[in-house]
């Protein structure tokens, strides 16, 4: 069973993935500190200077009662919040994520085509005595015996 698992784990496509969820690990705070502090201080500016992590709904007052200014008040007053402000700041940093590996996959496609689209070199060629198709290596065309240049 340990050598079924070693020959698993040790597969290309589990490596790539692997390496794949480290580089997304590490780059979630990059994209979170982006949408939080560099995304969202401007459109709250323009729409009027709300901060969208201090939208939130109070479902349930807490230990004190009444309006809350800011979520971190809300959670230390022990109310129950719906906190519709953080989830549009998620939202953004998933379209961002997801832009970017968009951007990542269609640069890696486009490398692959050009690879793929590397034309072969034909495998014959035309006889220019007879106009019959003969391997692109003949020296000599196989129905005219002409004595071909280059070979």
């Amino acid at each position: 069973m340990f050598k079924e698992f070693k020959e698993f784990a040790m597969r290309g496509n589990v490596v790539d993935m692997a390496v794949g969820i480290v580089i997304g690990a590490a780059f979630s705070p990059i994209i979170a500190s982006l949408v939080s502090d560099v995304i969202m201080p401007p459109i709250g500016l323009l729409i009027g200077g709300v901060d969208f992590s201090n939208l939130f709904l109070t479902i349930k007052q807490g230990a004190t009662a009444g309006t809350f200014a800011t979520l971190a008040d809300a959670q230390k007053a022990g109310a129950v919040t719906i906190n519709y402000g953080m989830f549009i700041n998620r939202i953004i940093s998933f379209l961002i994520v997801a832009f970017a590996v968009f951007i990542v996959v269609k640069g890696m496609n486009s490398l692959k085509r050009k690879e793929e689209a590397a034309p072969a070199a034909p495998a014959t060629k035309d006889c220019p005595f007879c106009y019959t198709a003969i391997p692109a290596k003949a020296v000599r065309c196989p129905h005219c015996t002409a004595e071909l240049a280059g070979g």
